[in-house]
């Protein structure tokens, strides 16, 4: 990715968590999928959140995000370097944070199969109610950086898996958000196309300073991530920030 277009993106950055959650569980119906977890996420840097199905991986993700509420607990996350917490916000304020201040990327792309790879990313932009000619010339920029250059006017089924997931990746970035939260975005793809796809969302995330957070069941993924976590049965077991495994019942605060 080219270096002058991460340093214009530059996010700004800040020496208090991004992100600080305590104590959150979430219940579906008799099942615990978290259970008193305690994370913190700091600025600039990628964490890969792992376990075995059903650890709760996914749930602590969009829990983290503000797609879903817990029944208790907290999360402070820091919209513009001011604390908010998002289990005070209801699903429109929660909304509304996502689109100006967090981007996803999820391992079949979701892309819009009627447009071009431009007009994928461009809408994002449009959606936040910036006017089509500067939305597509920022979407532009970004498809550039990430290495499609002249693909613009490719539709995502004329494009390979790993150019697809960057368009992807260009879709999340184009915001310019604050963190970058990844659901196993490179499951579908073989090792050296998963490769490039992760260098290209560590580049322009934590490369630009913001936090990114995988979801992954591949241990080379994690393994590129400068953190990993690990769940069992909905509680964080192992936090490679802290001295690693866990007492029984207790759950580390991720810190650097």
């Amino acid at each position: 990715m080219s270096a002058p277009f991460i340093r214009e993106t530059m996010v700004c950055m800040n020496t208090a968590p991004f992100i600080t959650a305590t104590q959150l569980s979430k219940r579906y119906g008799a099942t615990e999928a978290l259970r008193g977890v305690d994370v913190t996420i700091h600025h600039g840097e990628s964490v890969a959140i792992m376990g075995p199905s059903g650890s709760g991986k996914t749930t602590l993700m969009h829990v983290l995000s503000g797609i879903i509420t817990p029944h208790s607990g907290s999360v402070q996350f820091q919209a513009l370097n001011r604390p908010v917490e998002l289990s005070t916000l209801n699903s429109e304020k929660r909304a509304k944070l996502r689109l100006q201040h967090i981007g996803f990327v999820f391992q079949e792309g979701l892309l819009m199969p009627e447009l071009t790879a431009l007009e994928n990313v461009a809408v994002a932009l449009m959606l936040s109610g910036v006017p089509r000619p500067a939305a597509e010339s920022t979407a532009a920029g970004w498809l550039h950086a990430l290495g499609l250059e002249g693909m613009e006017d490719r539709r995502p089924g004329q494009l390979s898996g790993g150019q697809a997931q960057r368009v992807a990746i260009a879709r999340a970035q184009v915001n310019n958000p604050q963190i970058v939260f990844a659901d196993e975005p490179t499951g579908a793809l073989d090792s050296a196309t998963s490769d490039q796809v992760l260098s290209a969302l560590l580049d322009s995330t934590s490369g630009r300073g913001a936090p990114l957070v995988v979801v992954t069941h591949d241990e080379a993924v994690a393994a590129r991530c400068s953190r990993i976590v690990r769940l069992q049965d909905g509680r964080l077991v192992h936090d490679s920030a802290t001295s690693g495994a866990l007492p029984e019942g207790h759950n580390a605060g991720g810190g650097r």
